[in-house]
């Protein structure tokens, strides 16, 4: 059996922000790193010979990662949080711990916890819509590298149709 696959993985597809991961013992500390984003998109080609348009892919990509760019990101499915809202800001409490941070820094993301994994996972998702309202209805699979550090990187791959 015989496929396509368009990959892209740029230097501007990345984005610096902060982040913590809970578990059900403890809080890591507030961190962050220049994550850098990658995806392949695979399917029969089109009309004119592509299974996606290069441009098209990048600059959906760019638009996605740059929402997060300097953000500071919180799970918004995390029942380990209190999440609230005060005014302009938005606390953040874990067991005793709590923190106070303006509310156009952050970025809700909705998963369980903002893992290089569930990253890759919304980053998909988000792209999953975008290329379905730019019409890619041909396409048979997508996959997104979200790599935290040099060498260090999570990948979620979903079949589509």
């Amino acid at each position: 059996m015989s496929r396509f696959e368009v990959r892209v993985s740029k230097d501007y597809l990345v984005f610096a922000a902060g982040h913590f991961i809970t578990t059900s013992g403890q809080c890591e500390s507030l961190h962050g790193h220049n994550y850098r984003a990658s995806v392949v998109v695979e399917g029969d080609v089109d009309e004119n010979h592509y299974v996606f348009d290069f441009v098209t892919l990048k600059n959906i990509m760019r638009e996605i990662v740059g929402e997060l760019d300097h953000k500071m990101l919180l799970p918004e499915h995390n029942p380990l949080l209190e999440l609230s809202e005060e005014g302009g800001s938005v606390s953040v409490r874990y067991r005793d711990r709590k923190y106070l941070f303006p509310r156009e820094d952050l970025v809700f993301v909705p998963v369980p916890n903002t893992t290089a994994e569930m990253l890759a996972r919304y980053l998909a998702g988000r792209l999953k819509d975008a290329l379905s309202a730019e019409g890619a209805t041909h396409l048979t699979g997508i996959a997104v590298e979200v790599e935290e550090s040099f060498g260090q990187s999570a990948l979620y791959r979903e079949s589509l149709g």
